[in-house]
């Protein structure tokens, strides 16, 4: 097997056996920190897997000591970033002159993208190591299954930056109630062990056999029928909707705007000035901030 494509600059995307697709993020040198390009890139390579009727599975993963160090602060000309890419939802035709610009590029490749991949038409899975913050989260959360290694931590960070929570709301459901507001208002780290009690991991395992584990769980999932997958992952997925969970991401998402306006109109920069200095600095230096 082992089909790859070098099609993608930000990516890997590969068949390592049969019935299975392994996309893998290839921005190490950022700690696969999330810019634009990359983010479509991901759209197109999920396309492709979903295009490709020997794939059953999907695997993330991500290349380097880290799994995401969240959306990349360092991208410039982001207005224009986002419109050299074709648009893949409804939010369009941003002026760019107001806080529509803003709101609609998020709208489609944050939240959008994220709610897309949830419902993506083949099992998913997010094989993950080291780091996983803020918007690394909403690469993990959208997958159907979290293989984690023993030495990731996941952190939602944005109450540090002024902001109420990544644009993919989705704590409660991955942690429950009480132990999303100590995530969320804290804004510390959690242990993979505790993803794992919490209902958020399904597999925590020795970081050394964490693709060959990935791949051992991928594999008792390809060998059922496509089309059972897909509604059997349908089915369960409409518990989202019926728990509220479609109510809560738009309110969740307009907070989340709310107070980027606000820093906009106190300081000229979409969170807290400080904060952006200091993790743009980190991000720069390949290094992650606890």
């Amino acid at each position: 097997m082992n089909e790859m494509t070098h099609a993608f600059t930000s990516l890997i995307y590969e068949k390592p056996e049969e019935g299975i697709a392994r996309i893998w993020l290839n921005r190490p040198e950022t700690r696969n920190a999330q810019d634009t390009h990359l983010l479509y890139e991901l759209n197109r390579a999920f396309d492709r897997a979903l295009a490709d009727d020997e794939v059953k599975v999907i695997i993330l993963a991500a290349k380097g000591p880290h799994f995401s160090s969240g959306h990349d602060l360092m991208e410039k000309d982001i207005p224009n970033a986002h419109a050299r890419h074709e648009t893949v939802g409804t939010w369009t035709g941003a002026d760019w002159k107001g806080v529509e610009g803003h709101y609609v590029r998020e709208k489609e490749i944050y939240e959008g993208f994220c709610r897309r991949w949830r419902d993506l038409a083949k099992p998913t899975i997010a094989s993950v190591q080291g780091k996983v913050i803020a918007g690394g989260l909403m690469l993990v959360w959208p997958m159907d299954f979290v293989i984690a290694s023993e030495d990731a931590t996941f952190q939602d960070n944005t109450m540090f930056m002024g902001i109420p929570g990544a644009e993919y709301f989705a704590h409660v459901w991955e942690l429950g109630i009480r132990k999303a507001k100590e995530f969320l208002l804290t804004g510390q780290p959690i242990t993979a062990q505790e993803g794992y009690e919490a209902g958020m991991i399904n597999r925590v395992v020795k970081r050394e056999d964490l693709d060959e584990e990935t791949l051992k769980f991928a594999r008792l999932i390809a060998d059922k029928p496509a089309f059972a997958l897909k509604l059997g992952k349908d089915s369960i997925n409409a518990a989202f909707s019926a728990q509220g969970f479609d109510n809560v991401q738009r309110a969740a998402y307009n907070a989340h705007h709310l107070a980027h306006a606000h820093w906009r109109l106190q300081s000229g920069m979409p969170l807290d000035p400080s904060f952006a200095q200091r993790f743009t600095k980190l991000q720069g230096k390949k290094v992650i901030s606890e």
